[in-house]
């Protein structure tokens, strides 16, 4: 079972490129409301705790997320950069409404990569890029327009998480913006992205998690979503001490695609659902035989956080 990365390599990091050169997008049309009516912004009052979109301070237990996963103006590295953050929140909202069951609300997501990894070098040496600072405002203003959560995700080539979480801190400012590591892009030095599957281990994961939970306590934000990705055991070295942090929802995404029962053989083998919470991504392209939100919810350990690619 492979991830979409080893397909699209040619086309995606090349399209992925040049997300940093293009213009911004037009604001699109309103979305169709899943839930409380968005408010504008996230502005509380003197003593007044800031929330979630939609209400209260922890994302788990409660609610079950649903986000699309992609760059901003390009759908080459997903669905999330099809079109306008407005016009792609109607149709997530539509495919989220699916997953309320059990009593639990659905909050939608964007995944947005914000650091790509790239094939060749780059002036800095490191293999990745961040797309533009004007892209990732418009994500997080669409974010409160629409009661969404934002995650930043990171492919950081040959730079370690740390520092390039580090360089996305203005935005992880905002008390509705996650951050999830992708070690599939971290690599080590002589590697290449998609010539190899890189790999993280947990004192590097501990560090990032630590400083993230820091920032959250020290400027009182609700739970903030932090995700690791993961398709194969040796991409997260040492998983059994990546620790807890309280400010932070931890999520373990298992990611891959192929069959239904590819995709399930790779879930039971890395699953540490007694350290996180469970994820599992979706490809629209690449899965065979899409698994219905119905499927999903019949999974244990039980998903609770699921993304469309």
């Amino acid at each position: 079972m492979q991830r979409t990365g080893w397909l699209k390599v040619g086309v995606g990091l090349v399209l992925g490129a040049l997300v940093a050169a293009l213009g911004p997008a037009p604001v699109g049309a309103a979305p169709v409301a899943v839930g409380p009516v968005a408010r504008a912004a996230v502005t509380p009052v003197a003593n007044e705790a800031i929330e979630l979109p939609r209400g209260g301070r922890s994302i788990y237990p409660g609610h079950v997320l649903v986000a699309y996963y992609g760059t901003a103006g390009t759908g080459a590295l997903g669905v999330l950069g099809e079109d306008t953050p407005d016009r792609i929140t109607e149709r997530l909202r539509r495919a989220a409404r699916p997953f309320a069951a059990d009593g639990h609300k659905v909050q939608i997501v964007y995944e947005l990569i914000v650091t790509v990894a790239d094939p060749h070098p780059g002036v800095d040496g490191d293999y990745s890029h961040d797309i533009d600072r004007e892209h990732v405002q418009r994500y997080i203003r669409a974010a409160h327009r629409n009661d969404a959560l934002l995650v930043l995700d990171l492919q950081p080539g040959r730079t370690d998480f740390l520092t390039v979480a580090k360089r996305w801190r203005w935005a992880l400012r905002d008390p509705w913006v996650g951050l999830a590591l992708d070690p599939e892009w971290r690599m080590a030095p002589g590697q290449v992205p998609a010539q190899t599957v890189g790999q993280v281990g947990a004192r590097e994961i501990n560090r990032v998690s630590k400083w993230l939970n820091d920032l959250a306590v020290r400027r009182d934000h609700p739970e903030k979503v932090f995700v690791v990705h993961q398709f194969r055991s040796d991409m997260v070295i040492g998983i059994d001490r990546v620790r807890d942090r309280k400010r932070l929802a931890m999520v373990q995404h298992v990611d891959g695609f192929g069959t239904q029962g590819q995709k399930l053989a790779t879930y039971h083998t890395v699953a540490e659902p007694d350290r996180f919470r469970m994820g599992f991504k979706l490809f629209y392209d690449e899965d065979s035989g899409l698994m219905t939100p119905e499927r999903v919810g019949q999974i244990r350990p039980r998903v609770r956080f699921v993304s469309y690619q």
